[in-house]
């Protein structure tokens, strides 16, 4: 088989990057319900177009209706077929993808149908965006069954947030996302904008589809792992001779088990009835009409145009993580169709410098762009746009106009902060304490101090393990508060040691009652190496408990 070369768009992505891989014939696991299955093929080709060339006829040939020398009898015209009602009908006549009787497949159709109440659940949830990813995939003319994608990726939660830093009901991670063009910044995270993911998520499908000759099996395995893994994994096989389909291919756990996720619940919803599985009931017809602005809006305000509650406007327009639009947008407004119609009307009677209130700020001595914006929930950069201010330097006694929230920010409880904070309130096991990063922090340092998990630390404040922490960032903790590793979190301080003649790092870490390890990764450094006098070792130590 040739060796495929990357597409240039995929190439970019330094995460994934492929140098090539070479294509087999896997399994046929992609089927068109309009032509029977051709063996050792991954895509099902379209029928050739088999109409032959229609020489023109002469007079004499032409039917006496055409010359109007014969009487005219009306044909009955076939009626066209009326639209599905049902939205689940509808992806149900156009799946493409077949179930291949196989024990991981298996395992995971079972869990889905022992579990009805999961999928009522997840499809209430894709209701109000499930129609405009069908009319995407449609329009693109990709199988339909990718519609199902975000039940895997995240039971189409657009607030999403998983482990490995990905967001959204695509669950892009940033370095995709970005490549793909969705904007992350302090306004807006374009990762939860369902309608701006979702013509992300299929551009990516479609080069992975690309890159990975047509075998859609791969392309969603890279979807989930990365291209660079599952190429890896396909020209190992090559080596030793094996098979290169998706089932033969050794990848990731998680991976092993997300491609067989998508075709388990392709096979229930096309063998519904069998299978007795009842999906929650979606109209065919748009739910949500996409509604562009020219400028920055409230959400409140909108809410308010668009006679609705704030929240409900909110969960649709998940990418804004404050209390606007973001100020050089996108200012696109997901909205229901009934409210949509009011909210355009309210629009088009309303300047849009009346979508903002907006505070009088006189500058006081000590003050800085970044003190003030912090102050008004905003951004420096909306400062200096909105007063014209090319530089950070302003003096005392100047007046700065301010864009700010309509409403108390309580109100916003869909923003990031109101979430992170339900988050970090939310009653757990154990006693709660605070913690406040300080310079030089990572999660792992204050896991070991507070003896908890990296991970339940990472989600009781809404991260992920791999987050960057920024000092003066206030944390929460839920630990039995008898751990014998629980030290004072205000008592922990980052302190330099200068290495003396005759110190090992064991004599260091005991003197300090840290580990060997923790003074390896803090100064990253290997044991194996001799430490030198005048050697300066960082350490992170309780003061408290320090040997003399």
């Amino acid at each position: 088989m040739k060796l495929t070369k990357a597409p240039f768009a995929i190439a970019l992505v330094s995460a994934l990057v492929l140098s090539g891989c070479q294509s087999t014939s896997p399994q046929t696991w992609f089927v068109s319900e309009s032509e029977p299955e051709e063996t050792n093929k991954t895509v099902a080709k379209r029928a050739p177009d088999n109409s032959a060339e229609v020489e023109p006829k002469s007079l004499q040939t032409v039917p006496e209706i055409a010359l109007g020398t014969a009487e005219f009898h009306q044909q009955p015209v076939a009626e066209e077929p009326l639209p599905e009602q049902d939205l689940w009908q509808r992806i149900r006549q156009n799946l493409q993808f077949e179930a291949p009787d196989n024990q991981r497949l298996r395992s995971q159709r079972n869990w889905y149908v022992s579990h009805p109440e999961y999928l009522q659940r997840v499809g209430k949830r894709a209701e109000p965006f499930l129609h405009l990813i069908v009319e995407e995939i449609e329009k693109r003319k990709l199988p339909m069954d990718l519609v199902l994608l975000p039940i895997v990726e995240s039971a189409f939660d657009p607030f999403a947030y998983s482990h490995g830093s990905a967001a959204g009901v695509w669950q892009f991670i940033p370095g995709t996302a970005r490549h793909y063009g969705l904007d992350i910044n302090w306004w807006y995270d374009g990762r939860r904008d369902v309608y701006a993911a979702t013509h992300a998520a299929l551009d990516y499908l479609e080069d992975l589809y690309a890159y990975f000759d047509g075998d859609w099996l791969h392309a969603l395995a890279a979807y989930n792992s990365g291209q660079g893994r599952v190429g890896n994994a396909i020209r190992k096989n090559q080596r030793a001779g094996k098979p290169t389909d998706f089932w033969s291919l050794d990848l990731p756990r998680e991976t092993r088990a997300y491609v067989p996720k998508l075709l388990a619940l392709s096979d229930i919803l096309r063998n519904t009835d069998e299978y007795g599985i009842v999906w929650y009931p979606i109209e065919n017809q748009p739910s949500l009409k996409v509604v562009e602005l020219p400028a920055q809006i409230d959400l409140a305000k909108a809410a308010d145009m668009a006679a609705m509650p704030l929240a409900e406007l909110h969960r649709y327009n998940a990418a804004y993580n404050r209390w606007s639009t973001a100020p050089g947008g996108p200012h696109r407004l997901l909205l229901p169709q009934q409210n949509a119609d009011t909210f355009e009307q309210a629009i088009a009677a309303t300047n849009p410098k009346q979508w903002l209130s907006w505070q009088r700020h006189q500058v006081q001595s000590g003050e800085s762009l970044l003190t003030i914006a912090k102050k008004y929930h905003t951004s420096v950069d909306v400062i200096q746009q909105v007063n014209d201010i090319s530089s950070h330097i302003i003096r005392a006694g100047e007046f700065l106009l301010i864009p700010v929230a309509s409403n108390d920010l309580d109100d916003y409880t869909l923003s990031q902060g109101q979430r992170l904070l339900a988050t970090q309130t939310r009653q757990r096991q154990g006693e709660k304490s605070e913690y406040v990063v300080q310079s030089g922090d990572t999660l792992w340092d204050i896991s070991r101090i507070y003896d908890v998990g990296t991970r339940e630390l990472a989600k009781w404040n809404g991260m992920a393990p791999g987050d960057f922490l920024r000092p003066g960032q206030k944390l929460v903790i839920w630990s039995d508060s008898k751990a014998p590793s629980q030290r004072s979190a205000s008592l922990i301080r980052t302190v330099t040691y200068q290495v003396r003649n005759g110190d090992s790092l064991a004599r260091i870490a005991n003197k300090f009652n840290v580990t060997i390890g923790d003074i390896e990764k803090w100064n990253n450094i290997n044991r194996s190496r001799y430490l030198q006098p005048g050697q300066r070792l960082t350490l992170k130590v309780d003061v408290t408990n320090v040997s003399g």
